[in-house]
């Protein structure tokens, strides 16, 4: 009884949160989810030679072509994070980002690297949601019209967002023998399982971004590193994702987790 009362005390501070947070949560969640698009967009344009060469050397594809990748990608994905934040156009932004992830998953061939590969998914879990999420606000403008029920789609697109964001945290696990990495294994792998089930969702996907902010600002502190060293890259790339990652878990607390989940299920029983 006494861990029942602990659970109920902790969704209610959870409630209270989203009661207070209820305006400003949906943009801070859209903000972090395309902040990896953001920056990767700008580094295009700051080191817009590298990239063409690196392009024209892997592919050996021509100065052409790679300068029209790098310019796609540039274009694509400054564009796609400008009509996600005025709200304009949302699902064509958010199918060019698709495209994105998938030009850049062949193009660097992430196809072969499992680490990357997973938080490729997970970016497009994020992109899911929020598709989800243009469909709901959509749907609002008919507020009087009678409706069938939640859309087929939508909650088949959250269902489809949380799975993929499950990929993220499994990059993070560590396989060490000490206690804390063991402890973190355990607790993390209980709390993504709940988001994916769809079981006191909100307050899991809560606990989780506060979970990942931490790992993040501990693990990937590029801003420590200097500027000329490989290390900074890999650092600032990893910090990006993680905080895409961290909007669409945002998202998934301002959205609630969609017809198709356990918490939907118990307002049936």
């Amino acid at each position: 009884m006494g861990q029942e009362d602990l659970m109920n005390k902790a969704e209610d501070v959870a409630d209270q949160f989203l009661r207070v947070t209820k305006q400003y949560l949906p943009h801070l969640a859209r903000l972090c989810l395309i902040s990896t698009f953001l920056e990767d967009g700008i580094r295009m344009w700051f080191q817009w030679n590298e990239q063409r060469d690196y392009i024209e050397a892997t592919w050996n594809c021509g100065y052409f072509l790679a300068t029209c990748f790098v310019l796609l990608n540039l274009v694509g994905q400054l564009g796609g994070c400008v009509l996600i934040l005025s709200r304009n156009f949302v699902q064509y932004a958010c199918f060019g980002l698709f495209g994105i992830i998938a030009l850049q998953t062949v193009a660097y061939s992430i196809l072969w690297d499992l680490k990357f590969l997973m938080r490729n998914l997970a970016l497009g879990g994020g992109l899911l949601l929020l598709l989800a999420e243009s469909r709901s606000e959509g749907k609002s403008m008919f507020a009087g019209v009678p409706s069938m029920g939640e859309s087929s789609p939508k909650q088949y697109m959250q269902l489809g967002g949380r799975v993929l964001l499950v990929l993220m945290f499994m990059t993070l696990l560590h396989f060490d023998s000490n206690f804390f990495s063991i402890l973190q294994n355990m607790v993390g792998t209980a709390l993504i399982i709940l988001v994916a089930i769809g079981f006191k969702t909100k307050l899991a996907a809560l606990t989780l971004v506060v979970w990942l902010f931490a790992i993040n600002v501990y693990f990937n502190a590029f801003w420590t590193i200097p500027a000329y060293k490989p290390m900074h890259d890999f650092l600032k790339y990893d910090f990006f994702q993680t905080t895409s990652v961290i909007g669409g878990l945002l998202l998934v607390v301002a959205l609630g987790p969609g017809g198709v989940s356990m918490d939907e299920k118990k307002k049936e029983w």
